[in-house]
């Protein structure tokens, strides 16, 4: 059970919401802050007095007054026509959180909308019923205008939506569940649809991929570092400290324990006439730690919005009502490139090592594309192709989408944040990064395998023994393909750092 209060939520909110169901309801106290906000809109209303969304049009028609008796159709008008979303939907959880973002900003008492509004919205979630929302529309400026517009039209009763995995006609679903549809009085149109809601929610649900996704990167680094008998000397503190970066200091810490106690490294400590390992290798910690950096700085601002009021014109506790421009996604948008660059070198680099696995004049002994009878078997070759692939897709996926602004509605909209279209790369880099270290997984476990009798790390040894219990080892080729996809579901799970955290504990 989550309150909505008026303050700010986390991020571990969101996913609780958008991803196990929490039940959400709304406080009294925020109950009572929306009917004094819904109140000042009302008498407002009813004044005469121009303000722009209660009594007059939208965009480049904020010039239009609208009489009073067409007021309720200026809002139902507005969703109907916003609501021009094209392409297939995105994610149920996507939509679940954008629902519970915007149901957030209504909470706090700046839109002027009436709690039954955000009680409708909460209704809807709480029954499993999520909007079905097009992928294409938002420009992230004024908000996600389109996708936001979709998650109104089913309050309505319009529309379409999901219901336990099956698509049905929005007003059958909430007769269904017992919920009335919503008729929208002053300004309430405009304050369910304009607000960064969904892409902030992205934001939200990759940081939390991430947050896991590069203590996972740290594993796999370390076990292909046993593997190709690198050593584990660069990642002392010492070392490290000399360049003062947070991030690199965690991951390298990690990367320590990680391979602590591990008899493959320290069988070739002495005497090795090697002087250093390569790259990929030995500034693991510099790649990983830097995108850890940008993940701490991303959920910084993620953490901003969750505190922030997110419309256009606010609703002011002394009853003024201003325009401003707080719906524009430029910190999130600026946010999610960055990350998409950052989580698309934690792959590329990943994907060396993988490389360096699969070579024989590279590997330091391990037979090519760590396949038996290589010729006949090809091993691993071509599952570092489809890593390569997924390299190459987030290289372009890493390109910024909020450098590409297009002026809208007659250039009254002049400036846009691209907002939604950075933060959609940015899962799909994400979903990439994820597959390209279940293939480093599969390949540095075969790696490990093959340095029998010498025993990895125990951290290591109880990701190896992870993977084991749904991939085989080391044998003829067979089908590859579920092989790779069983080592995606253990990552995804969050199965193997449960594994390596039970042995080494919490890592950073």
């Amino acid at each position: 059970m989550m309150e909505l209060t008026g303050d700010a939520l986390t991020l571990e909110d969101v996913v609780s919401v958008a991803r196990s169901g929490t039940h959400v309801t709304l406080s009294a106290a925020a109950r009572a802050t929306m009917q004094r906000s819904a109140e000042v809109v009302a008498q407002l209303a009813a004044s005469g007095q121009p303000a722009y969304g209660v009594s007059t049009g939208f965009g480049s028609l904020a010039n239009v007054r609208i009489p009073l008796e067409r007021r309720e159709d200026l809002q139902r008008a507005l969703v109907r026509s916003h609501a021009a979303g094209m392409g297939p939907p995105v994610e149920e959880e996507v939509v679940r959180a954008m629902m519970l973002l915007r149901t957030r900003t209504l909470s706090m008492g700046y839109s002027g909308a009436r709690p039954l509004v955000a009680d409708t919205i909460l209704a809807l979630l709480n029954a499993g019923i999520t909007p079905r929302v097009p992928e294409h529309g938002s420009l992230g400026a004024s908000g996600d205008l389109a996708p936001l517009s979709h998650c109104a039209l089913a309050l309505l009763g319009e529309g379409r939506v999901s219901v336990d995995e099956r698509e049905a006609e929005a007003g059958d679903a909430l007769r269904n569940a017992g919920i009335e549809a919503l008729t929208l009085t002053a300004k309430e149109g405009l304050a369910l649809i304009n607000g960064t809601d969904g892409s902030l929610g992205m934001l939200l649900l990759a940081i939390a991929d991430l947050q896991g996704l590069l203590r996972v990167a740290d594993v796999t680094a370390a076990m292909s570092v046993e593997a190709l008998l690198g050593t584990n000397r660069a990642f002392e503190p010492d070392l490290v400290g000399l360049r003062p970066q947070a991030g690199q200091a965690d991951s390298a810490a990690n990367l320590l324990r990680l391979l602590d106690d591990s008899a493959i490294v320290a069988s070739h400590r002495y005497n090795d006439p090697r002087v250093q390992d390569a790259y990929s290798l030995r500034c693991a910690p510099q790649v990983t730690g830097a995108a850890r950096d940008t993940l701490a700085h991303c959920t910084r601002v993620a953490d901003a919005e969750l505190h922030s009021a997110i419309d256009n014109p606010m609703v002011m506790p002394d009853g003024r009502v201003e325009s401003c421009g707080n719906f524009h996604g430029a910190p999130v948008g600026f946010a999610c490139d960055f990350l998409a660059i950052a989580a698309a070198e934690v792959g590329s680099i990943a994907e060396r090592r993988t490389d360096r696995l699969l070579d024989p004049s590279r590997s330091n002994g391990l037979p090519p594309f760590l396949a038996p009878d290589a010729g006949v078997n090809s091993g691993l070759m071509i599952g570092q192709y489809t890593q390569a692939a997924m390299v190459a897709d987030n290289r372009r996926l890493s390109s910024p989408a909020s450098v590409d602004s297009l002026p809208t509605s007659a250039m009254q909209e002049d400036h846009v944040s691209m907002s939604w279209g950075a933060a959609r790369k940015l899962r799909l880099v994400v979903a990439n990064l994820r597959r390209i270290l279940a293939v480093e997984l599969t390949a540095a476990a075969r790696g490990l395998d093959l340095r029998a009798p010498l025993r990895p790390a125990p951290a290591t040894g109880a990701a190896l023994a992870a993977v084991r219990e749904r991939v085989p080892g080391v044998g003829e080729d067979r089908f590859l393909s579920p092989e790779l996809a069983a080592a995606e579901g253990l990552i995804a799970s969050g199965v193997l750092l449960e594994k390596v955290e039970a042995v080494v504990g919490a890592l950073a």
